[in-house]
């Protein structure tokens, strides 16, 4: 019979560290979120659940595909353990289920680069019967240093002799705990009530994935590396089947962010070819499309006509135009990529289900996006971001008479003075 494995995904609602951690989006995707999709992958986990105390963790887990275990107060502390709620967790499932799994593990969505690999390796050296219990492990070949309080030398070497510094490949390998992934067989966890007992098994994991958030500075590095970790995986780009709507920012994003002024004060901007044959692809696919800026400058309705895309600018709130918006189409907002480059598209990468960011965009807004362009805004990032959707090819050829697949240069457009589309009546202040 195949065994049973649980996967228990502890998820407190607070935090000291870092606020609402467990709901922080990395790459887009809540930490719990991460957490569960990268156990549901796993090949050994047959159930998933998330224990928490919090509503909006709860709600997340579930619309992830978890079981969610409602944990009781005097489990939600600050100096409650986490063995403490693998065994309600244990309990609870028993008692839904009529019956114990074989194996439980417990998996910490503090860990945002955890791979269902990991998952699966703790879960097999435990299910195999390797071992008794199983954790992640990366290999380490730092020197371990300590402050000495009861020696005359001060600092002393913990896994080496300082009087001697011997060569990487002559010192026995150390591997360091990642925090990420732990086994335990059911029985012998019930009767040790910890993580580790019998023979533990040590489950090598890539050194560069590993760390663990426990305050806002490596929340900030978390989110500086997703881009670089999950481009490969799969589901990391959206697709057309993701979709209904895009939604683009101008300066920055469709542009190089640079202004051009001429002697009597008019300015230009400079936009990519291929972002009009992208923009053009992704209106004939039936996508829902708009531009939206805060910048009053009639270059942008120049733009959007030359595209035929509807615009808003001169927007103050971004996020109250894209929510109108969103409301007056019948469009989802999960259903929504809004490509951005600067901190005034953050709140509108809030509302959507699919933030972009162009690769030029500010580190915060490339944190907070669920995907980033290989090329800068006005570089052809928005012709990459229909690639992404339609495929190389953008899905068929322009057609002819296009004004927007005609767009076959590098176009410098200036400043007009006809017209420019009104910023509704609710987004003034």
């Amino acid at each position: 019979m195949t065994p049973r494995v649980l996967a228990v995904i502890p998820a407190r609602g607070g935090s000291k560290g870092v606020p609402a951690k467990n709901l922080a989006p990395v790459g887009g995707v809540p930490l719990v979120v991460r957490a569960v999709r990268e156990c549901l992958a796993a090949r050994y986990v047959s159930d998933v659940h998330v224990s928490t105390d919090d509503p909006a963790i709860s709600r997340a887990a579930r619309e992830a595909g978890a079981e969610v275990v409602r944990r009781p107060a005097e489990l939600s502390g600050d100096l409650a353990s986490s063995e403490a709620a693998v065994l309600h967790a244990l309990d609870t499932y028993e008692q839904r289920h009529g019956t114990a799994p074989d194996v439980v593990l417990l998996v910490q969505c503090t860990s945002p680069f955890l791979l269902a690999s990991d998952v699966d390796g703790v879960a097999k050296a435990v299910v195999d019967g390797d071992a008794d219990s199983a954790l992640t492990a990366a290999p380490f070949h730092g020197f371990v240093w300590r402050r000495g309080e009861d020696t005359d030398e001060g600092a002393h070497g913990v896994n080496h002799d300082r009087r001697t510094r011997p060569r990487r490949q002559d010192r026995p390998e150390d591997l360091v705990e990642t925090g990420a992934a732990y086994a335990m067989d059911v029985a012998g966890f019930r009767a040790h009530k910890h993580r580790f007992f019998g023979r533990t098994e040590l489950v090598r994991t890539d050194p560069a994935r590993v760390l663990e958030i426990d305050d806002l500075h490596e929340l900030e590095r978390a989110r500086l590396l997703a881009p670089h970790f999950d481009a490969h995986r799969p589901g990391a780009l959206p697709s057309r089947a993701d979709v209904d709507a895009v939604v683009l920012d101008f300066d920055g994003t469709q542009t190089d962010d640079r202004v051009h002024i001429d002697a009597e004060g008019r300015e230009l901007v400079s936009v990519h070819r291929g972002d009009g044959l992208g923009i053009a692809a992704l209106r004939r696919s039936g996508l829902a499309l708009l531009i939206l800026s805060t910048e009053q400058n009639p270059v942008v309705a120049a733009r959007a006509r030359k595209l035929r895309v509807p615009v808003l600018h001169g927007v103050d709130r971004k996020d109250l135009a894209l929510k109108q918006w969103c409301e007056e189409q019948g469009i989802a907002p999960e259903r929504v990529l809004y490509a951005g480059n600067d901190a005034n598209d953050l709140a509108c990468f809030g509302l959507v289900g699919w933030p972009v960011a162009v690769a030029n965009a500010h580190d915060a807004v490339k944190g907070a996006a669920r995907a980033v362009t290989t090329v800068p805004g006005g570089s052809g990032a928005i012709r990459e971001v229909a690639g992404w959707l339609l495929g190389g090819d953008l899905g068929t050829r322009s057609a002819p008479g296009d004004p927007a697949a005609r767009d076959a240069r590098t176009d410098q457009l200036p400043p007009v003075t006809t017209e420019s589309t009104r910023t509704p009546h609710t987004h003034q202040h």
